[in-house]
């Protein structure tokens, strides 16, 4: 018998190897398909991670600024916002970028340029108690404040140590007073019907709690220790400005003026800006920025220490309610 006499089905039983062919080839295409995908996702990710980089590098998050200096110059350093631990204003960057401004051998006059409403009064008093240091170990390099938009409470604890105050007309100096701020719930809780369950060992350790009654005694602390950190800034202040300070009984009553009624004061001694104080008073055109930049990752590390620890202070039963110059 001839092979062209052998039936077509005993050649290819059934059409299964057909089946089996294209089965693997749809299962290939398939595998092609779903690997092209991955990989498409896997540069696309990759893209955008470069690319968040390259904005957050532009931006100063991931990298410090250098600092290049070639030759006399006015140094710069940066007091924006609270004054607080753990913030972008608090005393421990603020201290480092001073020391580093006044260590440096070619800086012939500091500005220390403030934005700020003011903050911890602890904090404040570091740094006025830095720059007053750093100025008897410098005679000869000056330190001017400017001021830009605020300079309020806390930030003019810290004004009050320079050797002159230049404002804008439009500025807002001033604030020199102490507040502390809180919240009284007891009348609600009772129209709730809530009861309030507080343990304590020692007769004031809910001192200010909120949801309990005020006892006089505890009003009476309270106001004593504003009065006490209030004392201190005056002093400060008239240490700081001296005889230039006007006779007048709303000085240190807590108000606000605007930078020309500030120079009118005494509070400051006239209009300038960085620039114009480095070109016209310090005779050093060129400004250098010491500042202290914290990169993304200090950021962060910082802003979740900082949380933690009120955490912590809340469990502890630690009053959250502190004088704040502000």
């Amino acid at each position: 018998m001839s092979e062209q006499d052998v039936p077509a089905r005993a050649q290819a039983p059934d059409g299964r190897w057909e089946r089996e062919v294209l089965e693997k080839l749809v299962l290939g295409t398939l595998q092609e398909k779903r690997r092209a995908r991955r990989w498409g996702i896997f540069f696309k990710l990759l893209a955008f991670a470069w690319l968040a980089a390259a904005l957050l590098m532009a931006g100063g998050w991931l990298v410090r600024e250098a600092k290049v200096a070639t030759g006399r110059h006015t140094a710069l350093v940066e007091l924006n916002g609270v004054i607080a631990a753990g913030g972008e204003a608090s005393a421990e960057d603020i201290v480092t970028s001073l020391r580093a401004a006044f260590d440096d051998t070619k800086t012939v006059g500091v500005v220390l340029r403030i934005n700020s409403p003011g903050g911890s009064p602890v904090q404040a008093g570091i740094i006025h108690d830095e720059i007053r240091r750093l100025r008897s170990l410098h005679p000869d390099t000056p330190l001017y404040a400017v001021v830009e938009e605020v300079c309020a409470s806390g930030g003019y604890y810290v004004a009050a140590a320079a050797d002159r105050i230049y404002v804008d007309k439009a500025s807002l100096v001033g604030s020199i007073g102490v507040l502390m701020e809180g919240f009284g719930f007891v009348g609600a809780m009772e129209k709730l019907g809530i009861e309030r369950r507080l343990l304590t060992a020692g007769t004031n350790k809910g001192f200010l709690d909120s949801f309990s009654p005020l006892p006089e005694d505890q009003r009476r602390h309270a106001q004593q220790m504003l009065d006490e950190i209030h004392k201190q800034f005056i002093d400060v202040v008239r240490a700081g400005r001296g005889s230039r300070l006007k006779d007048s009984p709303d000085l240190f009553s807590g108000l606000v003026w605007t930078g020309a009624h500030s120079v009118e004061m005494g509070l400051a001694d006239g209009m300038g800006t960085v620039d114009s104080v480095a070109r016209d008073v310090i005779k050093a055109e060129d400004v250098v920025d010491f500042s202290t930049r914290k990169n993304l990752a200090e950021r962060l590390a910082r802003r979740l220490g900082a949380t933690a620890g009120e955490t912590m202070a809340r469990a502890l039963g630690i009053a959250v309610q502190t004088p704040v110059l502000r």
